[in-house]
């Protein structure tokens, strides 16, 4: 008998997951139909061998499509968590998906972080991986426990404060500015991303 290995589950906020549902949508109903337009008005003009339009327009499809079925996987994949679900005993008390945690270092400086989904991760809002070494070493502590950080080259110890449920505040899907169907916007920098190691599709680097 052939043994399979169970997927592993995307876990995500409710937040989270909409900004997915939202990037997919505009891949679909926009950015591809508008490059699909492009190509085709660059095909009609000749040489396509020797068309840098009609050869970047093609690089910009394949991007796209390659976006569109990692969003895809990912959102099938999605076991969606929420924060603010009412939790009882153990679960309110305790570090899982979701929680808000204070925690001082070694050297007592205090910290904050929230353990959110690989696709909604955003260093700049401390939001951490549930998969990361932070949160592995965080997770089913309490408050007044002491748990030690795991991390390339170092281990630290680290002292849990407080333990909280709540609204974890994502930002919003935009259409970028570097996009064929955004309109006109000041330029903003692309948030970093563990979801994939990448940045999204409609920079320079490629998802897989």
């Amino acid at each position: 008998m052939v043994v399979t290995k169970e997927a592993v589950k995307n876990y995500i906020t409710p937040s989270g997951l909409q900004r997915l549902r939202d990037e997919l949508r505009f891949l679909l109903t926009r950015e591809r139909p508008a490059v699909t337009q492009v190509v085709a008005w660059a095909a009609s003009n000749g040489d396509r061998s020797e068309n840098a339009d009609y050869q970047y327009g093609k690089r910009r499809l394949r991007e796209i499509d390659r976006r569109i079925r990692f969003l895809t996987k990912r959102i099938d994949a999605a076991e969606v968590v929420d924060p603010e679900a009412p939790r009882s005993g153990r679960a309110a008390t305790r570090v899982f998906f979701g929680a808000t945690v204070r925690y001082a270092d070694a050297a007592g400086t205090e910290r904050v972080v929230s353990i959110v989904g690989l696709d909604e991760v955003d260093l700049d809002r401390n939001h951490v991986s549930w998969v990361s070494p932070l949160a592995r070493a965080l997770m089913k502590s309490g408050p007044g426990d002491q748990v030690v950080l795991h991390a390339p080259g170092r281990t630290e110890p680290l002292q849990i404060l407080e333990v909280r449920y709540e609204r974890i505040a994502m930002e919003p899907f935009s259409e970028p500015p570097g996009a064929e169907a955004a309109p006109t916007t000041p330029a903003r920098t692309p948030r970093k991303s563990e979801s994939d190691g990448r940045l999204p599709s409609w920079t320079t680097k490629r998802d897989e």
